[in-house]
């Protein structure tokens, strides 16, 4: 590219906004040139981390955008402000870097495509673990046909909370009053651990069975009592060769970035040639296949330059011309938004829907 993408940070409500800010930071052809949140106190950590200047700290967005002008906006809102934010931020011809998940609804999903289509910029929705080699390997190995025909994923997705840790995984230890004050577990703003963890489980699947769409879809809820939100789900899909399961836990009895907890989080993968798995952050993938049914551990492929975090991965496809694809594109992000929406509303009403196809 002929210059550095000049990048800002809008809205500090996910603690993955630090370690995007990292990422750009430490990328050659990148340059912070702004971070923005209405409460200053939001933005200080990153500030003293990442040793921000106060001339590029800022608390109305608009002024950040107009003062700083950058080329591409990292956004980290609460989950239900996410297409409020993108219809902010799309009329100043930004590239948008949307932390995941997509968004509150299909509804607001498709107000954030509509609003970034009148652009001609990029939208990419980022799931971190996207960047690690082992799902990647899955998906080369799904793609060349290893296992055949996919016809089962099931996920487990979890941590011990969202309040126990933040950018840079630095632990905490939350308090009940920590929890009230919370978005995540606010659930006008979008909170619960089926919104923070099912679009891992249904967006990745997606990815891996090939952009192929469930009928219906089952699945319950159960939490803390006197929380808004749920703390753990277990969601059905039923496709048209049989059934995926989707399962997300806030609770875990450890973070699976420390100490992988059990169920251990991760991807299992059934094709009509043979099976795979793999859990978060393992350096392989487990295989069977019909000439070794016994099993056996195929190493992660090394990431390439340009796929080994989610600020790279948008530099290098807008230094290509090549668009946002898999997991991290609007269109595969929206299928498992349709899974999300008819699952909040199956847990609701108790009882399988078929797949919602509208907003």
């Amino acid at each position: 590219m002929p210059k550095k993408l000049r990048f800002a940070g809008v809205n500090f409500s996910h603690m993955h906004m630090g370690d995007l800010l990292r990422q750009v930071i430490d990328h050659p052809d990148a340059e912070l040139v702004g971070i923005c949140d209405e409460d200053p106190a939001a933005m200080q950590s990153a500030i003293e981390a990442l040793e921000i200047p106060q001339s590029m700290v800022f608390t109305d967005y608009r002024r950040c955008m107009e003062a700083s002008a950058p080329d591409a906006v990292i956004l980290c809102p609460p989950v239900a402000e996410h297409a409020l934010w993108v219809e902010r931020l799309a009329p100043f011809q930004v590239h948008l870097f949307v932390e995941k998940p997509f968004a509150a609804s299909l509804a607001d999903a498709d107000r954030m495509i509509a609003a970034m289509e009148a652009t001609g910029k990029l939208m990419l929705i980022n799931w971190p673990i996207r960047w690690e080699p082992c799902y990647r390997t899955m998906w080369r190995l799904i793609d060349e046909g290893t296992i055949g025909d996919i016809v089962e994923v099931h996920h487990y997705g979890g941590n011990r909370g969202p309040l126990y840790h933040g950018a840079d995984k630095i632990e905490y230890e939350p308090t009940a009053a920590d929890k009230e004050r919370s978005w995540w577990y606010s659930r006008e703003a979008g909170g619960g651990s089926l919104r923070d963890y099912l679009g891992y489980g249904v967006t990745i699947g997606t990815w891996f069975n090939g952009g192929q769409k469930p009928i219906e879809v089952t699945s319950v809820t159960a939490g803390t009592p006197g929380l808004e939100v749920d703390e753990h789900s277990v969601t059905i899909a039923r496709y048209a060769h049989g059934l995926s399961k989707f399962e997300t836990r806030w609770g875990t009895f450890t973070d699976p970035w420390t100490h992988q907890p059990q169920p251990k989080c991760g991807f299992v993968v059934r094709g009509t040639e043979g099976t795979m798995s793999s859990y978060d952050y393992e350096p392989h993938v487990r295989l069977q296949t019909r000439e070794r049914p016994e099993g056996f551990e195929q190493p992660a492929d090394e990431m390439p330059v340009g796929e080994r975090n989610g600020i790279e991965y948008l530099l290098a496809r807008l230094e290509s011309g090549t668009s946002i694809d898999g997991p991290l594109s609007p269109d595969i992000a929206r299928i498992g938004q349709q899974i999300i929406d008819t699952a909040i509303l199956s847990a609701e009403q108790k009882r399988t829907l078929p797949l919602v196809t509208t907003s």
